[in-house]
């Protein structure tokens, strides 16, 4: 199922999250960066919780630092709302190393869990479940849509997000195990028959303005490059700076001689695919994940058994089956 912003009016009217108490009666969702259309679907699920829940004890607090570049910003909100006593936080880690770091140095008595991306395996222990996207299986999804493109393979540029971002990195290791045919490929070098170009991967630091940047850059460098994949949404966040950058290469992209895939099918991504800015969209369901992040701490809270992880599914829209992107 996916969903859409703004059907719901009363959403513009209530308070922002960051207003909220922030008490025992709290549960929190820390998110990357305030920055990030993405993370507003999560917003907005979070709200729908509390239209849909108005007699709860519990309020949903959306919260992160103003820029998703902002790593030691998201730790210290974390560290705050654990001083501040909430109920449950569910955190998008940027960097899962540093979080997990200081979640074991806090060693909090309150539940905590994942949404959106997880801590690396080894900190698993640090929270009760993981909610939202298989992340290997969405770089999965992306590798299929290129395959189909470009069955022979060719030369490919992954653009990734922050280094340390376990779920972004998660989705590069599921596109260049099956793009390559093998597990564990640390960098394509040929197999099967994809080969990333020198200067690949590229990291957008969550930035749209850098991620537009990057692919001009590399669509300049590289006149004959056969395949760019967007690993998350970055550069189709700035409509008008895609825009720009994809019309200098739109007769090889209609010619199908220079593939575009990206991750995410927000509204101002489902455009681009549409215009024929994009050949395949594989799309996560972020309202999904803040509409349900509530009860799962309340799960947590009631000493409940929990499943780990909790998947959220994906959305796939090709040139072939455009789906929901035809018209969302």
């Amino acid at each position: 199922m996916t969903y859409k912003l703004g059907t719901i009016a009363i959403l513009a009217a209530m308070t922002a999250g960051a207003g909220m108490a922030q008490d025992a009666n709290t549960l929190a969702i820390v998110v990357k960066g305030l920055d990030n259309p993405f993370f507003e679907q999560i917003n907005l699920g979070c709200q729908q919780w509390m239209v849909e829940n108005p007699d709860s004890q519990y309020t949903c607090l959306y919260t992160g630092p103003a820029s998703s570049a902002d790593e030691a910003g998201a730790v210290q909100i974390v560290d705050d709302l654990i001083s501040a006593g909430v109920a449950a936080i569910a955190i998008s880690p940027s960097n899962a190393p540093a979080m997990a770091n200081r979640l074991r140095a806090l060693a909090p008595d309150i539940p905590i869990m994942t949404i959106d991306a997880d801590l690396l395996p080894e900190d698993a222990d640090l929270r009760a479940t993981y909610l939202g996207t298989d992340n290997y299986l969405m770089g999965v999804g992306m590798a299929e849509q290129a395959m189909a493109l470009k069955p022979e393979g060719g030369t490919v540029c992954l653009q990734l997000g922050n280094v340390a971002a376990a779920n972004i990195n998660a989705r590069a290791q599921g596109f260049r195990d099956t793009a390559g045919r093998e597990a564990g490929i640390d960098r394509l070098t040929g197999q099967n028959g994809w080969t990333e170009i020198e200067g690949c991967p590229v990291f957008t630091n969550d930035q749209a303005d850098l991620a537009n940047q990057q692919m001009s850059d590399v669509f300049t460098a590289n006149a004959d490059l056969d395949a760019f994949i967007l690993v998350g949404g970055w550069a189709q966040f700035a409509p008008q700076a895609y825009a720009q950058v994809t019309d200098q290469v739109m007769d090889r992209m209609e010619a199908n001689e220079l593939i575009v895939i990206a991750g995410d099918t927000l509204p101002p991504q489902t455009q681009a695919f549409r215009e024929g800015r994009s050949h395949a969209q594989v799309g996560q369901r972020p309202f999904e994940m803040g509409l349900r992040a509530p009860d799962v701490m309340m799960q947590l809270l009631n000493g409940e058994t929990v499943e780990d992880p909790l998947y959220t599914g994906l959305d796939t829209c090709n040139q072939t089956e455009p789906g929901f992107c035809a018209d969302n």
